[in-house]
């Protein structure tokens, strides 16, 4: 797929004004409580779709709360949310759920997905493990953004590289999830990724 001039948030190039309107499946995966839902709030530009419900006691011995003790909701299905990054390109958003009694759901929500943003906790770097797993599995490229929550510790971007086994092709950023701009910046990050790949692609043939 062609995204040059995509990547662009201040006026679309001459490339891109010429391009049909493009829209694009994108998945928000991670762990449990990495920060998807708040993500896709954040950053959509309609009233997301959630499909959060309220954590109850017969939950906890399926839904681990090590390192999220606060968490009062979690996704049961998906969150959807929308966001056009320029006249161009229109983006639309799926979070899935983080639990494990939930991934048989993913299969389905990948279906079609032209890339995906990981978010990770760096507090919790194990319960992001499977969402990368499922990223390789099913060849889906993707970018890591690491949830900056208030007390993670900072850690070199190349130990979180080699913690998580991600190969250096693989972007890695940064993000506040709670901030639209921040949001933004990371599926700026993913679509600048896939063009990068399709470029390398054309070039190799």
């Amino acid at each position: 797929m062609d995204l040059k001039g995509f990547d662009r948030t201040d006026q679309p190039s001459s490339d891109a004004l010429a391009a049909e309107s493009r829209s694009v499946k994108v998945m928000i995966a991670g762990g449990f409580g990495t920060g998807k839902t708040t993500m896709v709030r954040s950053v959509s530009d309609i009233k997301p779709l959630t499909t959060e419900e309220t954590l109850t006691q017969a939950s906890i011995d399926v839904d681990h709360l090590i390192g999220v003790a606060d968490k009062q909701e979690t996704t049961v299905s998906l969150d959807f949310g929308r966001i056009g990054l320029n006249e161009q390109l229109v983006l639309y958003l799926f979070g899935t759920p983080g639990q494990e009694r939930f991934w048989f759901l993913w299969n389905g929500l990948f279906k079609g997905a032209l890339g995906a943003v990981v978010l990770v906790d760096t507090r919790r770097l194990a319960s992001s493990f499977r969402a990368i797993e499922e990223m390789e599995r099913q060849d889906v490229p993707f970018v890591i953004a690491l949830n900056v929550f208030p007390d993670s510790k900072e850690h070199p971007v190349e130990e979180i590289r080699e913690a998580l086994d991600i190969p250096p092709h693989t972007p890695i950023v940064a993000c506040d999830a709670r901030d639209k701009a921040s949001s933004r910046d990371v599926l700026i990050a993913l679509i600048r990724h896939l063009k990068e790949r399709s470029t390398a692609v054309l070039e190799s043939r």
